[in-house]
Order: structure tokens, then C-alpha cells, then sequence
């Protein structure tokens, strides 16, 4: 028997540093692990701002999201973590100029730290074309 879910992984974003799968794909489902704001060659980008932070490591969905079949109109729910809630603001419009029209169900979650000290981490659910 073959194993029904598919492992998606792309030289787009920095290889997983622990035991998971860039993403996971169930039928016409896939889950997006959470995605710190490596670079795709794996350098850290934890000493960058907030904003820069953030475009890297919604890159890094959108790029494992492609290599699924997925674009931004596909995904179907994102949740953020976030360090501060002051920085809500910032996630939302840098969010809204990256996903454009669609509006995917949202969660914003701020949390104290996140490893390697991160300031966001960003994991989607998303629906390829059956």
C-alpha cells in the first residue's frame, strides 16, 4: 500500500532542522510546517528587523506552497506567531501586501520567544485544484 500522504520539499526554503517535512499534502490538502525567517540557504536572519522577518518568512510559505502547486489564492488558513503584540500591526500590513486579494482565515498569536530568537513564525493550510 502506498503512503497516502505526500511530503513536499523544495531547495526554495532552508532544509528542516528538525523531524518534520517542509509540508505534508492529504489529498488536495497541504500543511505548511512553521516557517521561521531563514534564508533558503539556512543562514539565521534573527538580527533583522521585525519587517524583514516577516517578508522572509511569509516567502518561505508561499515558496513551499508553490512547490505543492499552491499560490496565495489557495491558501485556506494561516496562523502567525508573533513576539510582541506590538508588532500586530506591522504582520497585517506586510501581510495584506503579500497575500493582495486573498483573505485566508487568520491567526495572530503573540508569544514571549520563539526559537533562535525569531520574532514571527508562520505555518498555512492551503487546497490544491482537485
Amino acid at each position: 500500500m502506498t503512503d497516502p500522504i505526500e511530503h513536499i520539499a523544495t531547495t526554495g526554503a532552508a532544509i528542516p532542522a528538525g523531524h518534520y517535512a517542509h509540508a505534508t499534502a492529504w489529498q488536495n490538502l497541504v500543511f505548511v510546517s512553521g516557517q521561521l525567517a531563514s534564508r533558503p540557504d539556512g543562514t539565521q536572519t534573527a538580527d533583522q528587523p521585525f519587517d524583514r522577518q516577516v517578508k522572509q518568512a511569509l516567502a518561505n510559505v508561499l515558496t513551499i506552497l508553490s512547490e505543492a502547486g499552491c499560490g496565495p489564492r489557495n491558501v485556506l488558513r494561516v496562523t502567525a506567531y508573533i513576539v510582541g503584540v506590538e508588532n500586530w500591526a506591522a504582520f497585517n500590513r506586510i501581510y495584506a501586501e503579500v497575500f493582495g486579494q486573498a483573505k485566508p482565515a487568520r491567526t495572530i498569536v503573540p508569544v514571549p520567544e520563539l526559537h533562535h530568537g525569531y520574532l514571527v513564525e508562520v505555518e498555512a493550510i492551503a487546497a490544491r485544484a482537485p
